[in-house]
């Protein structure tokens, strides 16, 4: 049995989750990215692997592995491990000349094709070199299971420097220790399917206590399952959803983060409206040039959403809810686009949908893990077919960051795709710009580098219409006028 002294931390249905959908899909992997583009010259290696060494302290789930709970009694648990090998984490590759933009998405395409390798802690990190100008890349890839991009960035805080002068390594005070065995692992989830009605009676106590309150909760949450029930109806069908290969491909586009602010403040909207207008846009044109016609109802994209509370920012897992938002591919206008996203939006907002999927994640965690698991991977196993991409949206630094002293110039998210999602889309802001990353099928939609510029051509579009009109010359008023009399 496990003892007061033994310290078991299980991962959170959620962070399970991950793991279960990456079971169930052969050609999942589902792990998360970012890649930072550092001013050269790129570190040696010994200098590279003794700065993530310094920081390794700061970060003890990179030192841990996932174990499964034997029989799948109980929720999957992180466990130090005894054989971790700094090395075997850090890879080292170049790109082939010229080293542009095409050459690292393709670089990026191919190393998040591959998983993870689950016998050893979920990351890795790239150094990549032979970019222009001597700049060289930082590929760090996290299992999901781990963390979500909130996450993510609060890892960029703690590995990079906000200033040149890299900061004193962090000492080590913390020993690996020995797991509990199956047995102990076995007995210690018997022992949590025993306390689950208990756990549930002290819900129900407090549900008699304040019943108003309880009530209140209760037709909330009912609401926002009727919303989140709603979302879930199959799509229009489009060649843009459907099974999946192994391979992926990735893309970039960039816009200024001052581009999506003022269309932002010039119709009152939010800054992720002006995202996901884009993405409408963005298949609409990606639709209309595979000769399809973008019927409404055709696009439904999954956004996930941070609750994080502010005492959690620093917390490394996965603490989100999700969105099901129908995009208005059908309008052809690009401000009607962006109202209509504004306005389904504030409708989903207002109709609970956010709190009710919390509610469902918060729930699971009262609930025994093997009816839940199996709940999740019954699932996993239908064929979805009312979402058809997703969008998420990571408010990154704003201040300079350096590593080993070297600036680095802009950081490009990558997000994961599964289980008929075809395209998905990640959004960075960092100092300014607003990095765009999209991850694709690799064979039933080569477009990535189309859809990418489509997308900062589509902010760029309302940017364009948010600005005031220019009121023509007098004098050429005047010739127009002069030209009317004549005819």
């Amino acid at each position: 049995m496990l003892t007061e002294e033994d310290v078991v931390e299980y991962l959170s249905p959620l962070d399970a989750s991950f793991l279960d959908a990456e079971d169930e899909d052969p050609n999942a992997s589902l792990a998360i990215a970012s890649i930072a583009v550092l001013d050269g010259p790129a570190p040696s290696q010994a200098d590279f692997t003794a700065a993530i060494r310094a920081r390794l302290p700061l970060v003890p789930r990179y030192r841990q592995k996932v174990r499964r709970v034997p029989f799948n009694l109980g929720r999957p648990v992180w466990v130090d491990d005894p054989d971790f090998d700094l090395d075997f984490h850090l890879r080292r590759t170049a790109l082939a000349e010229p080293g542009d933009d095409a050459a690292l998405q393709r670089l990026v395409g191919r190393v998040m094709t591959h998983r993870l390798d689950r016998e050893r802690p979920l990351w890795e990190d790239w150094l990549i070199e032979g970019l222009p100008a001597g700049r060289w890349a930082l590929l760090s890839k996290v299992h999901h299971c781990l963390l979500d991009g909130m996450a993510g960035n609060q890892l960029y805080r703690l590995i990079c420097d906000p200033e040149p002068r890299p900061h004193r390594p962090v000492e080590e005070d913390r020993q690996p220790v020995a797991g509990a065995g199956p047995l102990d692992l076995s007995l210690d989830a018997l022992g949590q399917l025993a306390r689950v009605p208990f756990d549930q009676a002290r819900l129900m106590a407090w549900a008699v206590r304040s019943p108003a309150t309880a009530v209140h909760r209760l037709r909330e949450a009912t609401r926002g399952l009727v919303t989140l029930a709603a979302g879930l109806t199959p799509t229009v069908p489009t060649s843009l959803a459907g099974r999946l290969g192994r391979a992926r491909r990735y893309a970039v586009a960039r816009t200024p983060l001052a581009d999506i602010a003022a269309v932002a403040n010039a119709w009152s909207v939010t800054i992720n409206d002006v995202y996901l207008a884009a993405v409408a846009g963005a298949f609409r044109r990606l639709m209309l040039d595979r000769g399809e016609e973008p019927a409404p109802g055709a696009i439904r994209t999954l956004v996930p959403v941070n609750v994080r509370g502010f005492d959690q920012e620093s917390v490394l897992d996965n603490r989100l809810a999700s969105m099901l938002v129908l995009l208005p591919v059908e309008l052809e206008d690009p401000v009607q686009r962006l109202q209509a996203v504004h306005e389904r939006v504030a409708e989903l907002r207002a109709s609970g949908e956010v709190e009710a999927a919390a509610a469902l994640v918060a729930l699971a965690d009262h609930e025994p893990f093997t009816p839940v698991s199996l709940i999740i991977r019954t699932a996993l196993r239908l064929p979805q077919h009312a979402i058809t991409t997703v969008t998420t949206n990571v408010p990154g630094p704003d201040r300079q960051l350096y590593i080993l002293g070297r600036p680095i110039r802009e950081i490009l998210p990558y997000v994961p795709i599964a289980e008929r999602i075809r395209i998905g889309v990640a959004v960075f802001t960092y100092r300014g710009q607003a990095a765009f990353g999209v991850t694709t099928d690799f064979a039933s939609v080569p477009e990535a580098d189309v859809f990418a510029g489509l997308l900062s051509a589509e902010v760029a579009v309302l940017r364009d219409a948010c600005r005031p009109k220019r009121p023509r010359s007098p004098r050429r008023r005047a010739g127009a006028t002069a030209r009317a009399s004549l005819s």
